[in-house]
């Protein structure tokens, strides 16, 4: 299916929607350009688009190349042209990245709306586009005027100053996550055994028993410290090799208790 015929895309394998094209208007360093693909490369997406950046082959400059460190492909496949609508004619919603609301300009809205744009842009079947100013001047207000929404990355009010690459980075972080593409991760190593209600109970009267024969616990005053442990061992989650290695460390303890002539309770368990 070609891309401009379907906002359903794939990330690492899975099907998600409005794989997001990332734009970088009049972009002054060569070696944001290489980050931002770097950036984007780490998140699972691959499209990246230009807008009259300073430099016409910014793309081949030694320095976006190392920037990109490995995302090389990002990069050379970059769409790149002098105008908006020529780079992202085919995004449905496009979304300015700024924290400064203009007089006529489109809605200003936090990182908890992606999700929301998410669903929409699935629904409506529309791509979305990012669109990102460059280093010193941010975006103009023609640029802005033809974006359907404005985002802002909410920073600290006494230094708000986010590199370019960042801001790409931060956006594609946040984009991944509206759309539900961390629910793919790799799994982990498998869950161990949960240990069962009788094991724990096992466990504690084998702790019963130590504790008496170490002589911290008063069998005439036993107060209520096996509760709490009762209510300790719940909260831990304990799963089995674990309460094996706790009743190991008991019947140690219990052994080493009757060499020094203690109770050998430990003989009746």
């Amino acid at each position: 299916m070609k891309e401009r015929e379907s906002v359903t895309d794939f990330i690492e394998g899975q099907a998600a929607p409005a794989d997001a094209l990332f734009v970088m208007v009049g972009t002054s360093h060569a070696g944001n350009v290489g980050a931002a693909a770097r950036a984007l490369k780490t998140m699972g997406f691959m499209h990246l688009g230009l807008v009259a950046p300073r430099y016409a082959d910014v793309r081949s400059q030694p320095e976006a190349v190392a920037m990109a460190s490995g995302a090389d492909d990002v990069l050379r496949d970059a769409r790149q042209g002098d105008t908006l609508a020529e780079v992202a004619g085919d995004c449905g919603l496009l979304v300015a990245l700024s924290a400064r609301v203009r007089d006529f300009g489109p809605p200003l809205h936090g990182p908890q709306w992606l999700p929301e744009l998410a669903r929409t842009a699935a629904a409506q079947r529309r791509r979305v586009g990012f669109v990102f100013g460059s280093e010193r001047y941010g975006l103009d207000n023609e640029t802005v005027w033809r974006c359907d929404a404005l985002l802002n990355l909410p920073t600290s009010p006494d230094y708000g100053s986010l590199n370019l690459a960042q801001a790409v980075q931060i956006v594609a972080w946040e984009w991944r996550k509206a759309i539900g593409a961390f629910e793919h991760a790799a799994p982990g190593p498998a869950a161990e055994a949960a240990a069962t209600h009788a094991e724990v109970e096992g466990l504690l009267e084998h702790v019963q028993r130590t504790l008496l024969a170490l002589g911290y616990l008063d069998p005439q005053a036993p107060r209520r410290l096996m509760p709490r442990l009762s209510r300790l061992a719940s909260r831990a989650a304990l799963t089995r090799q674990e309460v094996q290695i706790l009743r190991g460390i008991c019947h140690a303890a219990l052994r080493q208790a009757r060499q020094c002539g203690g109770d050998d309770t430990e003989s009746r368990a």
